[in-house]
C-alpha cells in the first residue's frame, strides 16, 4: 500500500476517534474551560483564548507522535 494513502487513513480514524471523545467526553472533560484559559465578554463583545487547552492538546499531540515514531 502506498505510504501516504496509509498515513492518510490512519490520520483519519486518529480524528474520527478524537472527535467522538471531543463529543462524548466533553462533558466530563470540560476541554475549553479550564482554568488559565482567557475569556473577556462585555455587553456586545466575548473573547476566548483557550490558552491551557491548547497546551494541554499540544502535549497530547506530541505523546500521541511520539509513540507513532516509537512503534514505527
Amino acid at each position: 500500500m502506498n505510504p501516504i494513502a496509509k498515513a492518510m487513513m490512519i490520520g483519519g480514524v486518529v480524528l474520527i476517534i478524537l472527535g467522538l471523545l471531543w463529543q462524548f467526553g466533553g462533558r466530563f472533560l470540560h476541554l475549553g474551560r479550564l482554568p488559565g484559559d482567557i475569556v473577556i465578554e462585555k455587553e456586545n463583545f466575548r473573547f476566548y483564548f483557550p490558552v491551557v487547552t491548547s497546551i494541554l492538546l499540544s502535549i497530547v499531540l506530541s505523546l500521541i507522535f511520539f509513540l507513532f515514531r516509537l512503534f514505527k
